[in-house]
């Protein structure tokens, strides 16, 4: 027997974790930056980066015993490199794991690494399903896949559906940072380190890890100033020395800019500035990075750094000059902010987890990484004495 299907229109009150919605001719199109910070720099990069939705997630309460959601994904295509995988959407049910599927087809963006280049085709829609869910009421999510941008076209279940107020106890824990935060290499989109931290530290995330993006921009610091939060945190350093955006001069006075924005909006929300994990191509040599070429068709593509060491005297950053920067500047104005705090990203992975579980492509960690990643931030942030205690 057909199954009959109620479909549920897609609206603000059954997604969490975006901070703007776009209709499009297909549907909905979650951003994780507002239209105003997209009009101020309209850059492929970021325009890709700021519409995958890491840490975006539908949530709503159902008896439904099957779901199907339709979606128009954007798979990208490297040129020369490996086909990627299809974005994972991870189930959970009353918080708990429940299943995960893949969406094939879609729009394709093209990407020359070695160019810079994109090119867009587009492709049809997708239907994602779950069936075998526990017919009793039960509160459903789905996380759309963490690195593939993600058009909603119609929700469909066998029972009706209706939103999920916020839970009071959970705070909303808003965060920005690179790729790593982004959730590159991660298995999935509940298994990016921050999602993960958010479980265990029971907080709802906002996700602003923009990959290739988390370059001090103004416009993200005033989308994260008007951004309701109980935490903060702003993960700070590889992507300015990838880019090689700026030196020292300008650095300094551009993080106190963006906390000084940070802080027009949360006077006395914990804040936490977060320095690079381990990078040894970048620990000590300056960027820009770049591909190595040698790599591309060989199933791992890899980055190295182009700079000289001996240009740090005259202002190149490294992740190293910037971890004492950073740290020197959270000292000097904790003197006047009780509610500022750093974390050496080391104490996220270091040397001793470099060793074990290297970098693969010498910028990002692997899945493993990112689940201890997100064991230790919950640790060390949400624990007995974290940042983020007594909030």
């Amino acid at each position: 027997m057909d199954t009959p299907w109620t479909t549920t229109p897609l609206t603000a009150e059954l997604l969490r974790g975006a901070l703007d919605l776009e209709r499009t001719a297909h549907g909905l199109l979650p951003h994780r930056l507002p239209a105003r910070a997209r009009a101020q720099y309209t850059d492929p990069q970021l325009a890709m980066a700021e519409s995958q939705p890491s840490g975006v997630r539908l949530v709503f309460r159902t008896r439904a015993t099957a779901v199907q959601l339709d979606t128009l994904p954007t798979k990208r295509v490297y040129v020369g490199a490996p086909p990627r995988p299809d974005g994972v959407y991870d189930l959970l049910v009353d918080g708990e794991p429940a299943g995960q599927a893949t969406a094939a087809g879609g729009n394709t963006l093209t990407i020359d690494m070695t160019t810079g280049s994109f090119e867009s085709r587009t492709g049809p829609a997708c239907t994602v399903r779950f069936d075998g869910l526990p017919g009793r009421a039960k509160v459903v999510e789905i996380w759309l896949p963490h690195n593939e941008t993600t058009e909603l076209v119609a929700l469909r279940t066998d029972a009706p559906v209706e939103p999920v107020p916020a839970d009071p106890s959970r705070p909303v824990w808003l965060h920005h940072g690179s790729s790593i935060s982004h959730g590159s290499d991660a298995a999935s989109p509940t298994t990016t380190w921050p999602a993960l931290a958010a479980s265990l530290g029971r907080a709802e995330l906002v996700n602003l890890g923009l990959s290739g993006s988390a370059l001090l921009d103004p416009f993200t610091a005033r989308a994260m100033r008007d951004t309701p939060a109980d935490l903060i945190s702003v993960k700070i350093g590889i992507n300015l020395v990838n880019l090689d955006a700026m030196r020292l001069r300008a650095f300094s006075p551009a993080v106190h800019g963006f906390l000084d924005t940070l802080r027009d909006g949360h006077p006395t929300t914990p804040l936490l500035v977060i320095s690079p994990i381990l990078c040894p191509i970048h620990e000590d040599t300056p960027g820009p990075g770049a591909p190595d070429l040698s790599t591309l068709g060989t199933g791992q593509l890899r980055f190295r750094a182009t700079g000289d060491p001996a240009e740090r005297a005259f202002g190149k950053l490294t992740v190293g000059v910037i971890r004492d920067e950073l740290a020197r500047i959270v000292e000097r104005r904790a003197a006047e902010d009780p509610h500022l705090h750093y974390l050496d990203g080391r104490a996220l992975y270091g040397e001793s987890d470099a060793a074990e579980l290297p970098l693969p492509d010498g910028l990002h960690p692997d899945a493993a990484t990112h689940r201890l990643m997100g064991e230790r931030f919950a640790r060390l942030v949400f624990g007995d004495g974290g940042a983020f205690v007594g909030a």
